[in-house]
């Protein structure tokens, strides 16, 4: 009438699992119960024989119950004076293991365990008791079962263990919590329990004479700290179990399954995205403005390294993952790539006069500062960021294909549908956040295929049954659409508003953006290897303004910190170029940049609703440098007539902000002196 039962308590099987970065070496994070399950086999024997010597010496001949021991647990039980076990090896695992015992002190309890007890010692083998009762009991230090023990006393896995450390965790056993870290009068009965595990191994015969009065007793490691998450760890954290979820694995799973899980996070690269916007951004940077920056492997689509923004600012909702802002101008890229591929080339010619009177608009679209371009090409048009010349190829192309674009480029449909109607849907009045728009740029870094953005490349489970993450590809556009909207992001950065992200010793492709009133900037761009996007926005919506930097546009403090984090990223990696454009040798398709005007104002964004627009629009940009960026001259050899990239004017970068109006160095004019 009393079975075996035929499941076992959650606690007592449950292996918390390990997260790992993307070495699959360095610990991220332990979620769950300190347990590592090991077979019999690897727990050295000496250590088998100190349990034994010290909780049940008989267990070999036994039963799987101790008749003495028993008689007196009842007795005390019954006439309710102190209690004392008196269970066996078989008993505590019954008691421990298997659900439906309490671990209350009853006379039908009692009966019950004993019942169990022998008929697990009749239908299990002693080494199968023997090995889940090592794996199942708690040794003190957080720490379940034998192994996980012997990382949490000694630093070592159990079959590295000595004698002298074997008999500490059996001696531990009894009394774990008073020995996990033994001081004064605990460390001497610590001590004094030690000296009877060995005694009792010389009494069962397990050591002879001679070994026991060799047995030192053995130096304890400091007790580790609680882990503890730090900085970006805890977004890491919540994107790995948010991903896991996804991809079907419950909470009980991650908690008690014993997985081992790599991320993708590199922890180099983590820790130069941090150090990126920490060393860039100046002190003075206001609490409520927040930081996002993302990369993406384009081949991969793994997330290689974000910064989410400070823990203690906002504990569950990141910047870089979570956060969703307006993308400004650097949604603009989606458009030319939908038009070039249908159809449409970089000589295309689009009206770039402002305003521009769309029929779907109640009021007509102006430029930054009502500037108008003329009739401009879309190589003119993505470098100078011209508002009415991606309206017009919007209205060209069609709206519902420029989304469409988006959406295969991995920006979530439910983001983008109720604004796709909009005659300035290409300017970028949806909403993204900082790893979307990265993923979505991989897309053109790596030929027009999107490889779905993911933070985990493996998942092994407690059996050894490995999982590894094969992430969806999708074309998005063609290879040639993705090479010429990547020549047309490169104007951007060598002559346009991105002039501050330059890599001295690389091509990069890359797009600011800049939405009303600059609430909030980006600088998106990428080389072939890494796609990464960077976003600045405050909390409530307001302008991003940065106490003597001013109000702040993507080709400012973005760009900059873009420009740090990929000069240490790409630092030792080769130097690989991107595809050529279309029609690669005649200059006379696409326009060139002139040398003699003016590098572009910063690009602006008008509101979403066109009751806020004004003709022409309030000037939010910074002044324009008087000089154009330092480039070479053209190479007349080379078929194309286009100069070559070359490394930005020494004034760029300034350490401070510099009120020279005519500094290239993308700060505005109109901040306060000194």
């Amino acid at each position: 009438m009393t079975p075996i039962p035929d499941t076992t308590q959650k606690e007592a099987t449950a292996q918390g699992s390990v997260i790992y970065y993307r070495d699959g070496k360095g610990v991220l994070a332990r979620q769950g119960v300190d347990r590592k399950v090991v077979p019999l086999a690897k727990v050295p024997v000496h250590v088998r024989d100190a349990v034994i010597a010290a909780e049940n010496r008989s267990f070999y001949e036994d039963a799987g119950v101790s008749l003495k021991g028993t008689t007196r647990a009842v007795w005390s039980t019954v006439t309710g004076q102190q209690l004392q076990g008196g269970s066996t090896i078989t008993q505590q695992l019954v008691r421990n293991y298997y659900s439906g015992l309490s671990q209350e002190r009853s006379v039908t309890r009692k009966f019950k365990e004993i019942l169990i007890a022998m008929k697990v010692d009749q239908s299990k083998s002693k080494d199968w008791v023997l090995e889940q009762y090592l794996n199942t009991i708690y040794f003190g230090r957080g720490a379940n079962g034998v192994q996980s023990a012997a990382r949490a006393y000694f630093g070592k896995d159990v079959d590295k263990l000595s004698v002298a450390e074997g008999a500490y965790l059996a001696a531990v056993i009894q009394q774990p919590s008073r020995f996990a870290d033994p001081k004064g009068a605990d460390l001497a009965a610590a001590q004094e329990r030690w000296k009877s595990v060995i005694d009792a191994m010389r009494q069962t015969g397990a050591l002879t004479p001679e070994q026991v009065a060799a047995q030192k007793f053995p130096e304890l490691t400091a007790p580790k700290k609680p882990f503890e998450l730090k900085g970006q760890a805890q977004y890491m954290l919540e994107q790995v179990t948010a991903e896991l979820n996804r991809r079907g694995y419950t909470d009980e799973d991650i908690n008690s399954g014993g997985l081992k899980i790599v991320t993708t996070f590199d922890r180099k690269l983590m820790g130069a995205a941090q150090r990126a916007v920490k060393e860039v951004l100046p002190e003075s940077t206001p609490k409520k403005v927040r930081t996002g920056l993302a990369a993406v492997d384009p081949a991969t689509g793994e997330v290689v390294a974000f910064y989410g923004g400070r823990p203690s600012q906002s504990a569950y909702y990141d910047s870089a993952f979570s956060a969703k802002v307006m993308a400004g101008s650097t949604f603009k890229p989606y458009t030319l790539a939908a038009a070039l591929d249908n159809g449409f080339d970089l000589s295309t010619r689009v009206d770039g006069n402002s305003p521009l009177r769309v029929a779907s608009a109640s009021k007509p679209i102006p430029n930054d500062s009502g500037r108008s371009y003329g009739q401009i090409d879309l190589v003119a048009a993505t470098q100078n960021s011209v508002n009415t010349a991606f309206v017009d190829l919007g209205q060209k192309v069609g709206l519902g294909k420029v989304a469409k674009t988006a959406e295969l480029a991995g920006i979530p449909a439910a983001q983008l549908e109720q604004h796709e109607q909009a005659a300035t849907f290409p300017l970028g009045v949806a909403s993204v956040s900082a790893v979307q728009n990265a993923s979505g740029f991989s897309t053109f870094a790596n030929k027009g295929v999107h490889m779905e953005a993911h933070v985990i490349k493996s998942v092994t489970d407690s059996t050894g049954r490995k999982d590894v993450i094969k992430p969806v590809s999708t074309r998005v556009v063609s290879d040639q659409a993705a090479a010429d909207t990547t020549y047309a992001m490169q104007q951007v950065v060598k002559y346009g508003t991105g002039t501050a992200a330059r890599l001295y010793d690389r091509p990069v492709a890359g797009k600011t953006g800049t939405t009303d009133k600059s609430k909030s900037v980006w600088f998106n761009g990428y080389t072939p290897q890494l796609a990464v996007a960077v976003d600045m926005f405050r909390d409530d919506n307001a302008t991003v303004t940065i106490p003597g930097y001013g109000t702040q546009f993507g080709g400012q403090l973005p760009a900059q910190i873009w420009r740090a984090f990929m000069t240490e990223a790409m630092a030792g990696k080769p130097v690989e170029e991107f595809p050529e454009p279309s029609d690669y040798g005649y200059s006379n398709d696409y326009s060139v940049p002139d040398q003699g005007r003016e590098v572009p104002s910063q690009e602006y964004t008008p509101p979403a609703n066109p009751d806020q627009w004004n003709t022409p629009e309030p000037d939010f940009s910074e002044p324009p440098a008087t000089d154009p960026p330092v480039t070479e001259a053209p190479n007349d050899n080379r078929p194309d007539n286009r100069p070559e990239q070359s490394g930005p004017p020494p004034t760029q970068f300034p350490d401070q902000p510099t009120t020279d109006p005519t500094a290239d160095t993308g700060q505005n004019r109109d901040r306060p002196p000194g």
